[in-house]
């Protein structure tokens, strides 16, 4: 099969609740849309399919009221679980319709069968108009899931993929809450590793982190953080946690996101100060500090409250996510650790928790 990729974390419902865009839709196209001041959209599906991504880990994000978030259009924050549990049903709902509508451009990922399907159609020789994206849900952060033994229900709608914090939540500390696993967080970890749920470490505390490394029996990734070596915030992982990681086979996705890929840059500064050459510094950092290619991945979290302005100067939107193969050809990497790279380390972990 040619060479795919697959980024690890796109927040496709909320830019729908946020600003009202229909991801089927050219990001071009929204762009023309919508105000100019606006963060410039980088998701669309006609750039994803151009560019190869052929699968994404497609996110239920509601933030808390504690974050200081403003709720745009029809998004929303909670204040009880039931509020979180209703917010990111609706989000649910969105992938679920969308896949119901465009069946011939995008499905939803809940069974090795589905990937396989989504796969085929990437194959050498398929027409372009025959491909198709893979969507697999990601929740970001937990409250929505009630209690832990209701998680069955989110995972008989297909979520394969959870992680338990963005900030603090019932379950984990988080980005800036700094702290463990609650109690219920380890029931929660319990529950997941029964159905073979990927546990996503992005946005963790660290300690959290460490105790889940320590507790979860079933497959981790970190689907969007950057090495702390490079921005040195709790949002990102230490090299102890990196390595740890690797030990359990698990892979980080590296974020494009100037402000996490730099420790100097900020909203305001030149886009064009954020090069390639900082995301292959990061990809060549966990390589050496693993003994592998087999633990570093793409999880672009691109459209996550910022926009085109705010990413690397060689990125647009979503088609140009390629030109990372590019620069690991440049910079000498062997094609097999470009592909598994490129998709094939997420594929890996995310292929155990498909039935």
């Amino acid at each position: 099969m040619p060479m795919i990729l697959l980024d690890a974390h796109q927040d496709i419902a909320y830019n729908h609740l946020k600003y009202g865009r229909d991801y089927r839709r050219s990001a071009l196209i929204t762009r023309r849309a919508e105000p100019a001041d606006r963060d410039h959209a980088t998701l669309g599906l006609p750039e994803a399919i151009a560019g190869r991504v052929a699968v994404v880990c497609a996110t239920l994000f509601v933030a808390p009221p504690e974050s200081g978030w403003v709720p745009v259009g029809r998004e929303r924050t909670y204040n009880t679980p039931l509020e979180a549990y209703s917010a990111a049903l609706e989000q649910l709902d969105y992938y679920e319709r969308i896949t119901d509508e465009s069946p011939d451009k995008l499905r939803l990922i809940r069974t090795q069968a589905d990937l396989d399907a989504v796969l085929a159609t990437w194959a050498d020789g398929v027409d372009i108009r025959k491909r198709q994206q893979g969507l697999i849900v990601l929740m970001e952060g937990a409250d929505p899931i009630i209690e832990p033994r209701q998680f069955e229900e989110w995972h008989g709608r297909g979520v394969r993929v959870v992680g338990t914090a963005w900030e603090a939540t019932r379950y984990s500390g988080g980005t800036g809450y700094p702290g463990g696993l609650t109690k219920l967080g380890f029931e929660l970890l319990d529950v997941m590793a029964s159905f073979k749920a990927v546990l996503d470490l992005s946005h963790m505390a660290e300690q959290a982190a460490l105790e889940s490394l320590d507790r979860y029996e079933g497959p981790i990734i970190a689907s969007h953080s950057n090495p702390r070596k490079f921005r040195d915030t709790d949002r990102h992982l230490p090299d102890l946690t990196i390595r740890r990681l690797a030990e359990r086979d698990g892979v980080m996705g590296v974020v494009l996101f100037n402000r996490f890929l730099d420790e100097h840059w900020a909203r305001g500064s030149r886009k064009e100060a954020v090069t390639m050459q900082r995301v292959i510094e990061i990809i060549d950092h966990v390589c050496q500090l693993t003994g592998s290619a087999q633990h570093i991945g793409l999880g672009t979290d691109w459209d996550g409250g910022f926009g085109a302005q705010h990413i690397p100067a060689e990125f647009d939107t979503i088609a140009d996510l390629y030109k990372v193969t590019e620069a690991l050809r440049e910079r000498g990497f062997s094609e097999p650790d470009i592909d598994a790279i490129a998709s094939g380390n997420m594929l890996r972990v995310l292929r155990r928790s498909l039935s």
